[in-house]
């Protein structure tokens, strides 16, 4: 009987025990996060991937066709501007340019020779009226003197008009040979050339884009063009400050200036619309190993705080709502107003207050209004 009683009253102990444990509420493990004072910055970012450009890219090719003659330079070289950088096979228009030169010359001593009589002509007309004052030339000598002395000067103005022709003659071949001939507009690096030394080029015809025989590239100023969701755009100011991140360095450069902003929307494609902006790096030290081509992401800076209330944009639930956890682990769903925002933080201006906690794990199961919570270990 004994242990009858014993089991009962331990049967009595263990119900009440099972009882209360059952209806002790379940705990849901959060991380959290103390609504904290800072800089809060609004920016705007791009939608789709940009590209690191160079301020200056030129694709050079002779302005005429032609064997390739000369390469004066090689891939990755530098140049400074108006360098020489490629020729054509143009030996008979130098030697025409030769010819011209010659002919310069000979019309030169031809045009001397010929004033030279005209200056002793008119010297002869100008003693024949001395004489024909004194009664000694007579009319018709004075007259044919003084025509002659005309006629003589004409040649003169004549020969030195030939002069101008040749010199225009030489200057026409002078420009044909410049058409075969490809300078450096500016000073860069020679990016590639895809011409090999007597191969034959050919400009390319209207509308149809071809290789060019060299691709010059200005390293020494480099920018990002990325695509703007229209919504966006509208803020977006010539001037503007703005980040550079790009996939192959980890740190960001941060001395971008917005230089330009498309005047037009871009439909590349049916839902969605971007307008083109472009952000140069000022710094030297933030173009340095930077390469044409790269993928970059813009973060173009529309205002700042140093000081607000502020919270990780991470812990944002709609209409701009948080999970609050109290000192009990209650969590209670509390409602703020917004004020500058970026992908990473938004400003609170009301309805939070500094050293809340908000909860960062609003996605996981359970973590809802009413739940119980603790810190996640």
């Amino acid at each position: 009987m004994g242990h009858k009683k014993l089991l009962v009253i331990l049967c009595l102990a263990v119900i009440p025990a099972i009882f209360f444990f059952s209806k002790r509420p379940k705990f849901v493990e959060v991380e959290t996060v103390r609504v904290e004072r800072g800089e809060v910055k609004a920016t705007v970012s791009n939608t789709r991937v940009g590209t690191v450009k160079a301020c200056r890219r030129a694709f050079l090719a002779p302005a005429t066709g032609g064997q390739v003659a000369k390469l004066h330079v090689r891939e990755g070289d530098g140049v400074k501007p108006h360098q020489l950088l490629m020729e054509v096979w143009n030996k008979d228009l130098k030697a025409q340019v030769k010819l011209q030169q010659f002919q310069v010359k000979a019309n030169q001593a031809t045009a001397e020779q010929v004033c030279q009589l005209a200056a002793v002509a008119e010297r002869e007309a100008a003693r024949a009226i001395l004489l024909q004052k004194n009664h000694i030339v007579s009319d018709e000598a004075l007259d044919s003197k003084k025509t002659a002395a005309k006629a003589q000067r004409a040649a003169c103005n004549a020969a030195r008009e030939t002069i101008a022709v040749g010199e225009a003659n030489r200057d026409a071949v002078q420009a044909a040979v410049d058409r075969t001939l490809v300078f450096a507009p500016f000073a860069g690096r020679v990016a590639e050339i895809n011409v090999e030394l007597g191969e034959y080029v050919t400009p390319s015809p209207p509308g149809i884009p071809t290789l060019p025989a060299i691709d010059l590239l200005d390293v020494s100023c480099l920018y990002v063009s990325a695509p703007i969701d229209e919504v966006d755009a509208p803020q977006i100011k010539t001037g503007m400050s703005a980040c550079v991140s790009l996939d192959a360095f980890a740190e960001k450069r941060c001395s971008g200036v917005v230089s330009r902003v498309a005047p037009y929307v871009q439909e590349k494609e049916k839902q969605a619309r971007t307008v083109e902006v472009e952000v140069k790096l000022t710094n030297p030290n933030d173009i340095k190993d930077l390469l044409p081509g790269y993928s970059a992401d813009i973060e173009v800076l529309l205002a700042a705080k140093p000081d607000a209330l502020k919270i990780p944009a991470e812990a944002v639930l709609e209409n701009n709502r948080v999970l609050l956890m109290q000192a009990d682990g209650l969590l209670v769903e509390r409602a703020f107003k917004p004020g500058l925002s970026n992908w990473n933080t938004v400003e609170v201006l009301s309805g939070l207050n500094e050293g809340d906690k908000v909860v960062l794990t609003i996605g996981r199961d359970g973590v809802v209004a009413g739940a119980m919570a603790r810190e996640q270990k």
